[in-house]
């Protein structure tokens, strides 16, 4: 009995802490999706197009976020994590490393994350912007404060994120349980009163809208899409939650609370045709305005928060997967490894949010933007997830390929009717993206460079070893620690080291870092230590792409009794000095690009956890 009070009590924590962080940027969509449809296309509001545009958003609600994410892609964990870059993981697992396909995958994979930042960009301003126009609806005089207003409370946000999310998290989840108990609620009071919107349920009524307006219904869909953006940290957050809390709490509770605040500004819309200007707010009673503008904005800084955490896990994992130059990382929990800050995206973040309140003025404008890049990340997460139930789940080619032809085509025609928002703004996004495209993938070929230059020119470990050893140099106590990439070569740090001082530990390890397709890296499986000859190691740690990396921790648990000291320890790196040359290797740009992205990289102490007095540096120059 008191296990199973136990578990109960766990999931409902969990629920609780799911409906906080993983739904507020779907759950904040009803402040600006029917406001945009009918408003910002001029869309006649009839009954049918009321019915047509509610049942449009109903069943992509049931499509996309319930069976897509909730059904079946919430199946592809990685070892208990989701997102898209987990999602790669998994598909391109079982292809040849060098192999065209594999490259392929990475590609999409890294595409569809690059697109993820270019929508964080946009989700906090378009939320903020849409929760603070509602102080419009009852005293218009204070429009010009609006954009003030949302930029102050945006850039608190992003000043705040040094100090962690500890405190103010723990008000997410019922700050969330209010704000989805006052949409059901509203939504509720306003069916009640026009019951005939219920009739949107049936999807007969979104074939007759296509059937009606032709090429102007395809082109909705760019303003209807915007219902399901959020739709991606169902999966994403995943590993925070775990699958079954995540669908409780989307099935039993934020589903229901959507689809009936949706359908009660349908039915207010019905009834009062004027409401069309912010049928959000004119669904609360007029005494309630003040208090829906307090909560709505409370929800859309939690649904920020949510982005700008997302946003740092994620360019964690790109940096441990090789595709991008260290950053600082500063962890801002004693307890939750997960809790971390990067000042660098932080501040590049509240810069671009900063530029798109200031340039695009209200909600409406940014609509225009919103949408391309969530739309291109479920394309992709689409093909990633077949790729995975073909190679992974080994499922028949023909379910798979139809499977996929249906799923694609929702996505692509999203995707494609807002397109035609590039003009509008949709640009903004899409350049964003693919910036950090050309960056990630950049990094990716330098770094396979420069690796391939340094194998050109270094030493084979094994006889180097062997010529030490029959002639042996000053040997001085203590340990040093020779971090390299390519585990087959002489470190040119050590060569140099003793080039210099013409001395050589008592105990020297070769110390490889290797990064696994996978989330989290076991303890047993963390350290491999093979003994090269009497006072010589090699020693490799694995980390997966979501590990907390710990170097000195990682040595102290060393095998085979090998005693690790810190105070007796000095690591030695080798700072290449990068030249970039006409030649083999990239175009010019993309190497001086390289060359300044690895100029400015964060310490290598910093980022291995190396305290500074234990290191030596020593230079080198290198071609590219």
């Amino acid at each position: 009995m008191n296990q199973t009070h136990s578990t109960h009590a766990k999931t409902s924590a969990l629920a609780l802490g799911a409906l906080g962080v993983v739904f507020g940027d779907i759950g904040t969509s009803p402040l600006y999706t029917l406001k945009e449809v009918f408003g910002g296309h001029h869309l006649a509001l009839s009954q049918a197009n009321v019915l047509g545009i509610l049942s449009l958003i109903f069943w992509e609600l049931i499509l996309v976020v319930s069976v897509k994410y909730v059904g079946i892609m919430m199946r592809a964990d990685n070892k208990g994590e989701g997102g898209i870059l987990a999602l790669l993981a998994l598909a391109q697992s079982q292809a040849p490393l060098q192999s065209r396909i594999r490259w392929v995958l990475m590609a999409l994979g890294f595409l569809g994350a690059s697109f993820f930042f270019g929508d964080s960009l946009i989700t906090p301003a378009i939320s903020v912007l849409s929760a603070i126009e509602g102080l419009e609806m009852g005293a218009p005089a204070l429009h010009p404060f609006i954009v003030p207003l949302a930029l102050g409370i945006l850039l608190g946000l992003f000043a705040i994120q040094r100090h962690g999310t500890t405190a103010i998290g723990r008000l997410f989840g019922p700050v969330m349980l209010v704000w989805f108990g006052v949409l059901g609620l509203l939504g509720t009071l306003s069916i009640l009163q026009h019951p005939q919107v219920l009739a949107a349920l049936l999807p007969i009524h979104a074939w007759n809208f296509f059937s009606a307006h032709g090429t102007a219904s395809f082109l909705i869909l760019g303003a209807v899409v915007l219902a399901i953006t959020g739709a991606e940290a169902l999966y994403a957050d995943m590993g925070h939650f775990g699958r079954w809390p995540i669908q409780l709490v989307w099935f039993g509770f934020v589903l229901p609370a959507l689809v009936l605040n949706y359908f009660g500004q349908g039915a207010l819309l019905l009834a009062h045709p004027e409401a069309v200007r912010n049928p959000f707010f004119l669904l609360a009673p007029a005494w309630a305005l003040y208090p829906m503008v307090g909560l709505a904005t409370a929800a859309t800084v939690i649904a920020s928060q949510a982005v700008i955490s997302g946003a740092f896990s994620v360019t964690r994992q790109v940096i441990q997967m090789g595709y991008a130059p260290r950053l600082t990382i500063r962890h801002t929990s004693a307890s939750e490894e997960g809790q971390i800050y990067i000042p660098f995206v932080n501040w590049t973040l509240a810069l671009g949010i900063a530029l798109l309140v200031l340039g695009f003025q209200n909600s409406g404008n940014l609509a225009g933007a919103y949408g391309i890049a969530v739309t291109g990340t479920f394309a992709i997460s689409t093909f990633l997830m077949f790729v995975v139930m073909r190679v992974r789940w080994d499922l028949g080619l023909v379910p798979t390929l139809a499977g996929m032809l249906v799923f694609l085509t929702i996505d692509l025609a999203f995707f494609g009717a807002n397109a035609i928002k590039i003009p509008d703004g949709g640009w903004f996004p899409l350049v964003a993206a693919l910036m950090i495209f050309t960056v990630l993938v950049t990094w990716k070929r330098g770094r396979e460079i420069v690796l391939k230059r340094l194998r050109e020119t270094a030493l084979p470990l094994a006889p180097f070893v062997a010529s030490l050893l029959e002639h042996p140099p000053l040997r001085v106590p203590g340990t040093a620690v020779f971090m390299t990439a390519d585990a087959k070569g002489v470190p040119s740090a050590l060569l140099h080291n003793l080039k210099h001082n013409k001395v050589l530990h008592e105990r020297v390890v070769i110390l490889n870092i290797r990064y696994a397709d996978v989330p989290y890296v076991l303890a047993e499986d963390r350290l491999k230590m093979e003994k090269l000859a009497e006072g010589f190691y090699h020693v490799i740690v694995r980390y997966g792409f979501m590990d907390d990396i710990d170097v000195p921790k990682a040595m102290s648990e060393c095998p085979c009794g090998m005693h690790f000291d810190l105070m007796e320890t000095t690591f030695f790196f080798s700072r290449e000095n990068l030249i970039p040359t006409r030649g083999e290797g990239m175009m010019a740009w993309r190497e001086q690009l390289f060359v300044t992205m690895s100029r400015n990289a964060a310490s290598p102490m910093t980022f291995f956890k190396i305290p500074v007095n234990r290191v030596v540096e020593l230079g080198t120059q290198l071609e590219i």
